[in-house]
């Protein structure tokens, strides 16, 4: 699905009754994550900021590429870089943005493991022959290295949430374009 479908999907979701929802959203904790990335993902629309360095790589695409992003409503890190990387692609419209559900057929996301496990978001940069020429996710290094103390930690999940909802309210999509800068870099 394009953008849009997924967006409407998303707003789909917000918009049953809780006795119409299917599972994962049946559950209450879901479906308030659910709400709170549909506000998250919007506010990143209306005040997220290109650096000029990932405008400099975008604008040197001179053949098509298909991003490929395997996300889910309900996944925190993917409220906060999908619209990163939407805005990114719209510079270039040699970019075509599909994205999947990580849990509903094709189940790409088994191809895209991290650490064996099914992360997300996960963005799959392909050329036009639909040859991987690189991948991102499912967050940015030094947000993962937070994630990764947490853990260590033991801390709680709501700890957790918190600590990582603060990470990129005050990083505000930098790491995450000065990672993609490097992925395109190397698919030029």
């Amino acid at each position: 699905m394009n953008y849009q479908e997924y967006s409407a999907y998303f707003k789909g979701i917000l918009e049953k009754d809780a006795a119409e929802q299917q599972p994962p959203y049946d559950n209450p904790d879901y479906l308030d994550y659910t709400n709170l990335n549909w506000s998250r993902m919007n506010r990143w629309f209306k005040t997220g900021k290109l650096s000029e360095e990932i405008l400099e790589v975008v604008s040197k695409i001179d053949r098509p590429q298909s991003w490929i992003v395997i996300t889910e409503p309900w996944c925190g890190d993917a409220a906060h870089n999908i619209p990163f990387i939407e805005m990114i692609a719209r510079k270039n419209p040699l970019i075509s943005v599909t994205y999947e559900l990580r849990d509903t057929a094709p189940f790409r996301i088994e191809q895209y493991l991290t650490n064996g496990t099914r992360s997300i978001p996960k963005l799959i940069v392909r050329d036009q022959e639909g040859n991987n020429l690189g991948t991102w996710g499912p967050r940015p290094a030094n947000c993962q290295l937070v994630f990764t103390q947490l853990q260590k930690e033991k801390a709680p999940f709501e700890k957790i949430k918190v600590e990582i909802q603060n990470w990129y309210n005050a990083n505000k999509g930098e790491d995450l374009q000065k990672e993609l800068v490097g992925v395109l870099s190397g698919t030029l």
